[in-house]
């Protein structure tokens, strides 16, 4: 019975995950599971039909649903009807499903085919974990193995001929005592961080920031699953930068202008200040509708790529929201700049729709 369920239960699984990937664009595109979201978990809606089934009728009952009955008979007694018209359309059911986010991510890494990301920096960082591996014959009293002194102690007892069947009575001995013996095990943790940099002026509408925030929960999905360690920076600008929590970075809104060179010098002081050395995976992500104070202002910001963010950062990624009062320069800038340059990686987000391509153009270097 015990493997029937849990057969059942991997069946199960595969449909669930069969679901997700059909329909990955629609729950990327709309944003749904944002509020769904647990520590390990997140709960994904899965439409479903309930199954029919009989019920037999014992047939000592009348009246309507219950046995013989006569057109017009009301089912209430009242005969009075309920507000509304009758449907004939099917009822349609959800069910939650509880999934661990990295099933999650390993479902985004399928369908975009996104490779594993190879982490740079120190790799001699690492966590000490105790495994059990054998058995030995000394050892402390609460590691005692019970099963393998118990068999050791019959297997003596057989072989010198004190034990018998009919009072199986075991005593184990001293010699008899086997133990749990481990070793440390040293696995490599590799740490990193998100710096996540947003253009807040009054050209950045609402859309464009859940567009955003949409974007934001599956890298992170993403990096989550690849790093163990993994640290969040959130920095808004208009025409001053400044580091905020990730509920302002994605509900505050300013009217100033925009000057973009703000947000890269504190990113960079911050990564300084708190992620300098081999040990961190650096990842700036900067997201906005391609409006810049001036072009002075945008050399400002190329220069700070080229000398100071892209020689320690893994990546850097701008990804740039289409907005109705937003010029794009700022990405055509970028684009000439660097040219073919493989340390930055820039995106275009037209709209919700465009969520999914964005997110394969910033993850789908294995960087």
């Amino acid at each position: 019975m015990v493997r029937r369920i849990e057969t059942d239960y991997q069946r199960f699984r595969q449909i669930v995950r069969g679901r997700i990937k059909r329909d990955l664009r629609k729950y990327i595109s709309n944003g749904e599971l944002l509020g769904r979201q647990g520590k390990e978990t997140i709960s994904i809606p899965i439409p479903q039909i309930e199954l029919p089934r009989f019920t037999f009728d014992t047939g000592e009952q009348d009246g309507v649903g219950q046995g013989g009955g006569d057109p017009g008979d009301p089912v209430d007694g009242d005969g009075e009807g309920g507000p509304g018209e009758a449907g004939d359309g099917e009822g349609q059911h959800t069910l939650e499903v509880d999934v661990q986010l990295d099933e999650l991510a390993r479902i985004l890494g399928e369908e975009l085919e996104l490779p594993n990301i190879q982490p740079r920096g120190n790799a001699d960082i690492a966590a000490e974990r105790d495994k059990y591996t054998g058995i030995r014959r000394i050892g402390p009293e609460s590691l005692r193995h019970f099963k393998r002194t118990y068999k050791e102690a019959l297997k003596r007892q057989i072989a010198m001929g004190t034990y018998d069947p009919d009072n199986p009575v075991i005593i184990p001995v001293r010699e008899d005592r086997r133990y749990r013996s481990w070793k440390v095990k040293h696995n490599p943790e590799y740490r990193a961080v998100i710096l996540y940099m947003m253009d807040v002026s009054g050209s950045m509408g609402t859309e464009q920031k859940e567009m955003v925030r949409i974007q934001a929960f599956w890298i992170d999905t993403w990096l989550r699953y690849q790093y163990k360690d993994l640290q969040t920076v959130y920095i808004v600008h208009d025409a001053v930068a400044k580091e905020v929590t990730q509920h302002e970075f994605f509900h505050l809104r300013e009217s100033g202008g925009t000057k973009i060179s703000s947000a890269y010098q504190l990113c960079m002081n911050t990564i300084e200040d708190r992620f300098g050395g081999d040990e961190w995976n650096i990842y700036p992500f900067h997201f906005s509708d391609g409006d810049n104070w001036s072009g002075k202002d945008t050399s400002t910001c190329i220069q700070l790529l080229r000398e100071q963010m892209l020689p320690i950062s893994n990546v850097f990624c701008y990804g740039q929201v289409k907005s109705a009062y937003g010029s794009g320069q700022f990405k055509r800038d970028l684009d000439q700049a660097f040219g073919e340059d493989d340390r930055i990686i820039t995106s275009g987000i037209p709209d919700r729709d465009g969520i999914l391509q964005s997110i394969k153009d910033f993850l789908g270097k294995g960087r």
